[in-house]
């Protein structure tokens, strides 16, 4: 899963990692480095999701926001997940 269609408009919700977050690291550290930079979203939802936001901008908005929301989530919760995997 690396190109732009490999993208669920909604990411798992799971309180666990899953194969997904798993796939997308690099993504999510994208967009919590766009965020940090002040990068417009519908600048970063083209450039990572691939979806141009003047043509779908409620989608576009929505996989944004959504994936940027699993990106926190990760930093606050799914790093430890990371963390005990890697010591098994």
């Amino acid at each position: 899963m690396s190109g732009k269609s490999d993208f669920l408009d909604q990411p798992p919700t799971d309180a666990r990692l899953t194969d997904y977050d798993r796939a997308h690291l690099a993504t999510y550290l994208r967009l919590l480095d766009a965020e940090s930079e002040g990068a417009p979203w519908e600048e970063v939802a083209k450039i990572i999701f691939g979806i141009d936001p003047k043509t779908d901008q409620l989608r576009a908005e929505a996989v944004y926001q959504n994936h940027l929301a699993r990106a926190h989530w990760m930093t606050n919760n799914g790093f430890r997940d990371l963390i005990r995997a890697s010591f098994h």
